[in-house]
Order: structure tokens, then C-alpha cells, then sequence
């Protein structure tokens, strides 16, 4: 089963920069499943309805999300009914939505999507390495063994990490987001399963993390108060292709994906 998953996709030049770039990645790797993180894709904050099914047109067949899930209020709407997004599963029982997608693609197999949080330096929630151990065991008891690709939204690379070497032949792939600055660390693990620290933002190229630079600038050097604008300008395509063995789960191919638009756009 081929893969292509993207990094968080920040506001509409994010947005405008998949479509741009997808009929070429899809020329080059003829994927069979494509995934995002789509956290930011509302302006730089959250997802709304229109967006996400902005998304499926273009052929997405599942999203993730983060700690932004229930920046706007209008997610309660649809978030219950959607069974292509999976929120963080580590969070209040509370919380609507879906704890994993499940993708069939019939010769290609099975596709298990998980989104869990970190714990370090990010919003409260329960321990991911238990919501994983639980989430597994509740997936291979209804599925039996099926790939599984998460997408472990954190902040600290120590705690990304230590999910890589955890889940190091449990699952297919632990790609890391959140931190929206793509990292040269991909590899497969001795077990077999892919790992990157981050995959990257999919936003404008001269941003702060995709954020205009005065608004940032503003916060961090002045230390006033800004509201964050998302960026405008040429965007760039952040992402990661995987082959999975859907007999064993094992990734066998794994590279990491960094793209511009044309300069025209």
C-alpha cells in the first residue's frame, strides 16, 4: 500500500499549494491512500466543514487533527458524523469524534489512521503511549493485523522519539507534526516501522511556521499581544511516501517529500 501523508496544512495558501502540487506527486508515486493534518487549514486555526470537504474532492481519504481540533465551534457539527477525521484519541471520553479512521482499499488492504497528542509542553491530555497500547489492542481484536499509520501531534522531539522506538514494529509508521519545520530524520526502524521527528508544514515559504512574520515578531521579541494572521505567498508542499507491506505491516519504502509551488502562483 502506497502512502502519501501531509504535514500540517496551514490556511488556504496551504490549501492552494496541494492542489497545485498533487497531480505531480501523484504522477510520481501513485499513491493509494492520501492523508493530511489539517489542525491549521481554517485561517491557521482549526477546520470547518467547506474546508474538509475541500479536502475529500481533492481525493483525501482520511484527516487528522491536534490541538487546535476545537478552535472553531462549528467542528461540533460534523466532527460525530465524519468517520474520515480522527481527533487525538488521548483526551476526555468526553470529546466527540472519531479515535481512528479505517481506509479499505481493497487489493491494496486495510489502512488504520491514529492521531494521538503529546504530553510535554502541550494542552492536558492522557499518556499516548497508554492510549496507543489500548488503541492497538482494540484494532488487531476487530481487524486482526492491519497497517497502522500515526500521526503523533507533539511538541518535544525527545517524546517523538521515545513513540518511534516504542512502537518500533507494532505499527507502520510514527510520523511527528505540530512543529511545522520538516526534519531530516526520517528512517525505518529495526522492526520495520517508519519514523520521521516532523513532517513539516504545508504553507507559505516566507512565514513564521506559516504565520505572517510581524504578528510573530510582534509576540515573541516585543512581547505584546497579536493576533496571529496566516501568512500570504508562494507555499511549499511538506510530506512523507511510504510503502507498506500490508501482509506485515512492515514499511519497505520511506522518503521524505519537500515541494514548492510554481513561481507564477
Amino acid at each position: 500500500m502506497k502512502v502519501l501523508f501531509f504535514g500540517d496544512i496551514v490556511s488556504q495558501p496551504g490549501r492552494r499549494a496541494i492542489r497545485n502540487c498533487l497531480p505531480d506527486l501523484k504522477m510520481r508515486y501513485s499513491p493509494d491512500v492520501l492523508v493530511a493534518n489539517a489542525e491549521n487549514a481554517a485561517a491557521g486555526f482549526g477546520l470547518t466543514q467547506p474546508i474538509a470537504k475541500e479536502l475529500f474532492d481533492m481525493g483525501f481519504d482520511a484527516l487528522t487533527l491536534g490541538n487546535h481540533t476545537y478552535a472553531r465551534s462549528e467542528i461540533f457539527r460534523f466532527i460525530e458524523s465524519e468517520k474520515r477525521i480522527a481527533r487525538p484519541a488521548n483526551v476526555s471520553e468526553s470529546w466527540p469524534g472519531m479515535d481512528f479512521v479505517r481506509i479499505v482499499r481493497g487489493d491494496s488492504g486495510t489502512l488504520i489512521v491514529l492521531n494521538l497528542l503529546g504530553q510535554v509542553e502541550m494542552s492536558p491530555c492522557d499518556s499516548p503511549f497508554a492510549a496507543a497500547d489500548r488503541l492497538l489492542e482494540s484494532i488487531r481484536s476487530q481487524f486482526g493485523k492491519v497497517p497502522v499509520l500515526l500521526d503523533f501531534h507533539a511538541e518535544a522531539t525527545s517524546e517523538k522519539v521515545a513513540m518511534g522506538y516504542y512502537l518500533d514494529g507494532r505499527v507502520s509508521a510514527v510520523l511527528g507534526t505540530h512543529t511545522h519545520v520538516q526534519t531530516a530524520d526520517e528512517c525505518i526502524r529495526e522492526r520495520g516501522t517508519a519514523y520521521i521527528t516532523d513532517v513539516g508544514m504545508t504553507g507559505v515559504v516566507d512565514s513564521i511556521l506559516g504565520m505572517a512574520p510581524d504578528v510573530s515578531l510582534r509576540r515573541l521579541k516585543d512581547r505584546l499581544p497579536a493576533q496571529y494572521t496566516a501568512a500570504a505567498g508562494r507555499a511549499m508542499v511538506n510530506a512523507v511516501y511510504l510503502d507498506i507491506d500490508r501482509t506485515t505491516g512492515k514499511c519497505i519504502a520511506f522518503e521524505r517529500i519537500r515541494t514548492f509551488e510554481p513561481e507564477s502562483t
